[in-house]
């Protein structure tokens, strides 16, 4: 019969934290995995952010360029007005004709500047929705790469001392992290500090 050899007490507790190790290392790797995720995501929340952001902001130049140039026609316009009140028995004709052409062109403009003007101002709108939501995300995610690091930190001293205490306290960690990710791509919940 073949000799069995029974492991003795400090080879079972040797055995017991080697396990205990791989297993936290192997979180802690997931754990690595999920703050990557969530560092991309924030980063691409904050570049859209600022890319939104610039765009809203040209829009509302485009926005006062084409409010200050219809300023501009309707003060002509008044002025055109109150010049062919003033002179109109006094006109050729063909002066009158020409100054009433004008106006007409000018309210055209008028109306034309009016329609534009709401539809820039419309779009600049949507944009600082967009760029309002990306900045919800890129909180969120902040928080959960925050939260994912604590983890990971906390799992290395959980695998040092091989303490379940403090790999529990990780795991909630990293379970928060990964909820708060998770809130960042599709905004589910809206917590009031965050975003």
């Amino acid at each position: 019969m073949a000799e069995i050899e029974v492991p003795s007490g400090e080879e079972l507790e040797e055995l017991k934290g080697k396990k205990f190790t791989r297993k936290v290392a192997l979180m802690t790797a997931l754990y690595a995995v999920f703050l990557a995720i969530t560092s991309l995501g924030g980063n691409n929340a904050a570049k859209e952010m600022l890319l939104v952001q610039q765009q809203a902001s040209d829009q509302w130049s485009y926005y006062q360029a084409k409010d200050i140039r219809d300023h501009m026609d309707r003060g002509q316009k008044l002025k055109l007005e109150a010049e062919l009140l003033e002179r109109k028995g006094a006109m050729k004709p063909e002066v009158r004709e020409r100054f009433e052409t004008l106006l007409k062109d000018l309210e055209k403009e008028e109306n034309r500047y009016q329609k534009e003007i709401k539809e820039i101002k419309a779009r600049a709108r949507e944009l600082e929705k967009e760029r309002d939501r990306y900045r919800s995300q890129d909180a969120y995610f902040d928080f959960g790469e925050v939260c994912l690091q604590i983890a990971i930190v906390l799992a290395s001293v959980a695998i040092l001392s091989t303490s379940l205490t403090l790999f529990l306290f990780s795991t909630l960690a990293a379970t928060l992290g990964c909820l708060l990710s998770i809130n960042g791509f599709l905004l589910l919940v809206r917590i009031p500090l965050l975003g």
